[in-house]
């Protein structure tokens, strides 16, 4: 007679720990995937010094960058590069001098932006001028995950001065990713366009 009080015990705690169990864990579980996320990326905060060499123009870069002379065979006289070893970004510049050729290096450098219309889901050119230095030209934001360059930018003096300058990253295009360091180099070629000045003498 013990023995079956035991079993019957035994059937109803079961039972118990049963409907607990049941009440307690819902029967179907909606997994919610979790939003894609990005390394944390640490940027430093924003000191500039000037860049004034034996180049016909000067500009202000910042503390984090550096500037690199451009040594590949295409390079001309005053082609040089500012680089972000830290975010393996860097940007090209290349210099020209103005002979009545100023429309021609617009087009080209409009040439170079439209290069990246088969990745960009947009193109925005915007007026640069800065009257104060004789800086006048354009900007391009250049939109889309897949694009190469996504900052572009050419200016002149109108007479003797023209540089065009774009912004290359030395890895896979993944610009949803990089935004934060994109938009924190965009804040420093706004800086280095505001504070280009021109050397009147030429070599």
């Amino acid at each position: 007679m013990k023995r079956q009080n035991k079993i019957i015990i035994a059937i109803i705690v079961a039972v118990v720990i049963s409907v607990i169990i049941y009440l307690v864990i819902p029967s179907e579980v909606d997994f919610v995937p979790k939003p894609r996320g990005f390394f944390r990326i640490d940027l430093p905060k924003k000191e500039y010094h000037l860049f004034d060499s034996a180049y016909p123009y000067t500009f202000e870069i910042p503390q984090y960058a550096q500037i690199i002379p451009d040594t590949e065979k295409r390079a001309e006289p005053y082609w040089l590069n500012v680089d972000f070893p830290k975010y393996k970004g860097r940007i090209n510049i290349s210099y020209k001098k103005v002979n009545k050729n100023l429309y021609q290096y617009f087009e080209d450098a409009r040439t170079f932006a439209n290069k990246h219309i088969a990745k960009a889901t947009n193109i925005d050119p915007e007026p640069f001028n800065n009257p104060e230095n004789k800086v006048y030209g354009l900007v391009y934001d250049i939109q889309g995950d897949g694009v190469a360059s996504t900052y572009q930018f050419c200016v002149t003096d109108s007479s003797k001065h023209f540089i065009r300058g774009a912004l290359y990253f030395n890895i896979i295009p993944n610009n949803d990713s990089l935004s934060p360091v994109i938009d924190f180099i965009k804040e420093d070629i706004k800086h280095l366009l505001k504070t280009l000045k021109w050397k009147e003498k030429i070599k």
